[in-house]
């Protein structure tokens, strides 16, 4: 399963129905989850019990991977955030739809993987103990490469201040192409560059 040893492979269908009851969840909150998701099945257990070379972390003791029969692929993320504050547990969710399987994550924030054909799609188990195996894990799906001596906390927040600085440089490029007045072009060009230092920075 997704590459993992066998010794990890458990089958036990969590009912939509007994989640709705155990949270008391708002009809909204019901409905949003049933336009999006048709089945949930715990496939896979990570532990020491199960990878006896495994150690124990300080912070994960254990981890799950939770396979989510999508109903459409363009799915509210809203809805997986919810299932991963209601389950506490640390949890990657297999997200499925026509034979192609996206993992999603939450660590500080959602962080979901491309969508791939699920024979192809695997969970690399690399670590001497849960807690850098769960780290590894997040930064395979998100494709986080971690710089100097950051956290993976850290360094997630790194990436989304750089994304949201390139978003403006973008948005001021365009502006300098449109502008018509040298100064205002000058201008925009003064902006831009002070955002690429910024990112230099990062």
């Amino acid at each position: 399963m997704y590459g993992l040893p066998v010794s990890t492979v458990k089958k036990r269908q969590l009912y939509k129905k007994e989640i709705y009851s155990k949270f008391d969840l708002k009809p909204s909150q019901r409905e949003s989850l049933d336009a999006d998701i048709a089945r949930l099945d715990i496939v896979a257990v990570v532990s020491p019990a199960t990878v006896p070379a495994l150690g124990s972390g300080e912070n994960v003791k254990g981890l799950y991977v939770l396979a989510v029969q999508m109903k459409r692929k363009d799915y509210d993320t809203k809805n997986i955030l919810l299932l991963s504050r209601l389950i506490l547990q640390n949890i990657i969710f297999a997200l499925q739809y026509d034979g192609q399987t996206q993992f999603a994550v939450f660590h500080t924030k959602l962080i979901v993987s491309a969508w791939r054909p699920t024979e192809e799609s695997a969970l690399p188990l690399s670590g001497l103990n849960l807690d850098t195996v769960w780290e590894n894990m997040v930064k395979d799906i998100g494709q986080i490469e971690v710089v100097g001596r950051n956290t993976l906390a850290e360094q997630i927040a790194a990436d989304d201040r750089k994304a949201k600085l390139l978003a403006q440089i973008a948005t001021l490029e365009r502006k300098m192409v449109n502008a018509k007045q040298p100064c205002r072009k000058r201008e925009y060009f003064e902006q831009i560059k002070n955002l690429k230092e910024k990112i230099k920075e990062l």
